[in-house]
């Protein structure tokens, strides 16, 4: 049995359609809160609830603490 044999092939249609992974598409604007962040002490927002206790990011620290 093949890959196609399965109907996972993609045949026609919009790419478009499928976006939003695991969010299900675009359910309107997201809360954002207010944050600072961990390294440079900028004010920034994230858009998700921040635990206690675990840094948080601006977007320009971010990359430097990827682990990929």
């Amino acid at each position: 049995m093949g890959f196609n044999d399965r109907g996972n092939s993609f045949r026609g249609g919009n790419r478009d359609s499928n976006r939003g992974g695991f969010r299900g598409g675009n359910s309107g604007p997201r809360e954002m809160h207010k944050v600072t962040c961990s390294d440079c002490g900028v004010e920034t927002e994230v858009p998700f609830k921040p635990t206690e206790g675990r840094p948080v990011y601006c977007r320009d620290c971010l990359p430097n603490h990827r682990k990929f």
